[in-house]
């Protein structure tokens, strides 16, 4: 097990101090902390100027109460937060996620994480997060709509199109967006469209946005498979959960060649050989808002309840539900059926020790840091959209998208070889997002 560089080790020690039980952070930091030993060693102005241990701290942690009431009329509390972490490449940014497993822990993990993928797309974008404990699902939309506003009474004081800009995240769609945008809308008395991205297109947002994360990851994956000189033309593809993200990376594996064969959600997975029908996934998931299950009912294609969806022999692993999803024992089973390449679409869906796995056996891996920041890449450029009071096509935002993801690949790949871990596109992104962050520090002073 590699350990912390010595000149690293006060800094991981202050994070657990500061920030007791909150593990999905201590990992985040830890699993970055462990890429800088080379760096620290080469660029020693960063320990001397702890600006290393600034990158850990956020720059402001705001918790606040939404109360709502219900369809019964019966007043309930939720718990709101929004955690600016680094605003040294731009205003903060950095989705809202809405689910019963939100606690600052998570959103400061969630929040680490973005500040580096940011920096990596190229943008003028810093790094943010927040969200609620709220969970949407078995909601009406009057009861959806009665808590985003409440949400936005706080939150509208602390955003805007130059200070923060929140997105979507789990739970959070565009319905969500809507409601949000309104309510920042009416209480501002403001048009300002840059304020949050993710929005329909009639009213400010952006072409691709919806596809992004998910056309963005696959983008990415099909540049590792380039580098080892093949692409996903006939490749067997596991996608884990049936999202957003994961919806769209099964469409975009498909145009490229792939077959889908199996889909999971939080009640199971569907195994479907002769490739995923994503109009009827679709049309469950995101129309009616069913479970997965009823995919399988309609197709007569095998579900399983519960069980590991890394049980399914694959050649490309795309895991794209959750934190931690993907762990030891799973690993072990995708390298035994010869998995080549594992890309991250969800936030850290992959254990330490899963990590650890495939880097032995020489599987290629992208971490979500760079895989999955096609979502945050096109948030941008509905930003730039917003500002310059323009609109563009579909074909030339996904062409704008697609060079970003081959840019940060190109950058990982480069970066890990410059740093003497050439191939490692973990330690590649890690180092070139923290640099970036760390030189603007630097430059801006003791901040």
């Amino acid at each position: 097990m590699e350990k912390l560089n010595p000149a690293l080790v006060p800094v991981f020690e202050t994070v657990l101090r500061r920030n007791p039980g909150e593990a999905e952070f201590h990992q985040a930091v830890h699993e970055v902390l462990l890429s800088l030993g080379p760096v620290v060693a080469k660029r020693p102005e960063y320990t001397q100027a702890s600006v290393i241990e600034r990158i850990c701290e956020p720059e402001r942690q705001i918790i606040f109460r939404v109360p709502w009431l219900d369809d019964q009329d019966r007043v309930q509390i939720n718990r709101g937060f929004r955690v600016e972490f680094n605003s040294a490449l731009g205003p903060y940014k950095g989705g809202l996620r809405f689910h019963p497993s939100v606690y600052l822990g998570i959103i400061k993990f969630l929040g680490f994480e973005q500040i580096f993928k940011n920096s990596l797309t190229g943008l003028p974008i810093g790094g943010g997060k927040g969200g609620s404990d709220f969970d949407p699902k078995g909601k009406s939309d009057r009861e959806i709509m009665g808590f985003c506003q409440s949400f936005m009474v706080e939150l509208y004081r602390h955003i805007g199109e130059y200070t923060d800009v929140p997105a979507g995240d789990i739970g959070v769609g565009g319905r969500e967006i809507g409601y949000l945008f309104g309510q920042y809308k009416r209480i501002t008395n403001r048009y300002e469209a840059g304020v949050i991205t993710g929005k329909g297109l009639t009213w400010g947002g952006s072409q691709v946005r919806t596809e992004a994360t998910g056309y963005g990851l696959v983008f990415f994956a099909d540049e590792v498979l380039r580098a080892q000189g093949a692409s996903f033309d006939g490749k067997r593809v596991v996608v884990s959960g049936s999202g957003n993200v994961a919806i769209y990376a099964a469409e975009k594996v498909q145009q490229l060649g792939g077959t889908v064969i199996a889909m999971s959600d939080s009640g199971g997975y569907v195994v479907d050989e002769s490739g995923i029908d994503l109009d009827l996934m679709k049309d469950v998931k995101e129309i009616r808002r069913g479970r997965i299950s009823e995919y399988a009912h309609e197709t007569g294609c095998r579900y399983v309840s519960g069980g590991d969806i890394w049980d399914i022999p694959c050649e490309v692993a795309l895991p794209c539900a959750t934190q931690n999803e993907l762990d030891a024992g799973a690993a072990r089973h995708l390298v035994e059926h010869g998995v080549r390449v594992v890309a991250e679409g969800a936030n850290m869906p992959t254990t330490p020790d899963a990590l650890e796995i495939f880097q032995g056996a020489g599987v290629a891996f992208a971490p979500g840091k760079a895989a999955n920041a096609g979502g945050v890449s096109t948030s941008a450029l509905e930003m730039q959209q917003n500002a310059s009071r323009d609109s563009w096509s579909f074909e030339y935002a996904e062409d704008r998208l697609k060079e970003i993801m081959k840019n940060i690949y190109a950058n990982c790949a480069a970066t890990a070889e410059e740093y003497g871990s050439p191939g490692d596109l973990v330690k590649g992104a890690n180092i070139a997002g923290v640099i970036k962050v760390a030189d603007a520090m630097l430059a801006l002073g003791v901040v």
